[in-house]
């Protein structure tokens, strides 16, 4: 078999592999929108939950869940961005960088329930957080920040490349390199790493069981404070629209909870979804504005 043959039987083997992965994922997602999008009212959206009687909804949870999502990413970013340019741009290959890789490597493959099992007895119980908000940040975001250090990593370097020289050649200094060259080019990368870890923050449930509790009664939005019974309180329960799920398959403690659970993972699918569009146009456009396009 020549290599012309090769390569054409290769082709064909790869588009069938692709199309059968995106004919995979667009069943799943539209099986998941089929059987939730009757529940989609304002109702459901915005409605409290009910425990005897049906027709419950889910507006504390989805509150809760872009809450959540916030806080976490304002720990994973900072942090996990300043990693990768600690690593990319000031560490010299020794010991401890290949120590720092190494404990990222391991953090990144901890399961779930793991990170869970830690953020209860270190937050929860140690610090006397109890079940809340910032307990649940926490241990997620030490989910995210090896998997965003690494991306923020190679995206540092894959940038740095082209206009490091000039710009120190020119004057500046390394930081404003940094700054004003490095991290708007690589910004298209980086905010593939912020949507990898806001899926992960939305689709996580075992992490929040142990860390941010089941409660979400009605929210006090009369207040806003980080403290008290406020709902950006950081120190109060939050169930998840994720660990509502959960909930509701396991306990069906109301008589419609498929019917809810069906409507909640239509809702969550729909927000990741707008999600990643929304970043993906953020990227595209900074791409195109320090592309020169």
């Amino acid at each position: 078999m020549n290599a012309k043959k090769v390569d054409k039987i290769s082709t064909v083997i790869i588009y069938i592999v692709s199309f059968f992965v995106v004919f995979l994922l667009g069943s799943f997602i539209a099986y998941i929108l089929y059987q939730g999008l009757g529940m989609l009212k304002p109702s459901f959206l915005f409605g409290a939950s009910k425990t005897t009687s049906p027709g419950g909804g889910i507006g504390a949870q989805l509150f809760n869940s872009f809450y959540m999502l916030l806080i976490s990413l304002i720990i994973t970013v900072p942090i996990g961005i300043g990693a990768g340019i600690y690593l990319a741009e000031y560490a010299k290959e020794g010991p401890l960088v290949r120590f720092i890789r190494l404990s990222l490597e391991t953090m990144s493959s901890l399961p779930s329930i793991v990170i869970g099992m830690f953020g209860l007895l270190v937050f929860v119980n140690f610090a006397g957080w109890g079940y809340s908000i910032i307990a649940g940040a926490l241990s997620v975001s030490i989910l995210n920040i090896p998997s965003m250090t690494r991306i923020a990593e190679n995206a540092i370097k894959t940038a740095s490349k082209g206009v490091k020289e000039a710009s120190l050649g020119l004057g500046a200094s390394k930081w404003q390199t940094i700054v004003k060259l490095t991290l708007p080019i690589a910004m298209g990368e980086i905010l593939t790493g912020i949507i990898l870890s806001a899926g992960r923050i939305f689709g996580e449930a075992a992490a929040f069981l142990y860390t941010a509790g089941l409660s979400s009664g009605k929210l006090n939005f009369n207040t806003i404070s980080l403290t008290g019974k406020s709902a950006f309180s950081l120190f109060r329960p939050a169930e998840t629209l994720a660990v509502h799920i959960w909930k509701l398959n396991s306990e069906a403690i109301v008589p419609d909870a498929a019917a809810i659970a069906n409507g909640t993972a239509a809702v969550l699918i729909i927000a990741v979804l707008l999600f990643n569009i929304l970043a993906r146009v953020i990227g595209n456009r900074l791409l195109k504005a320090y592309g020169g396009k």
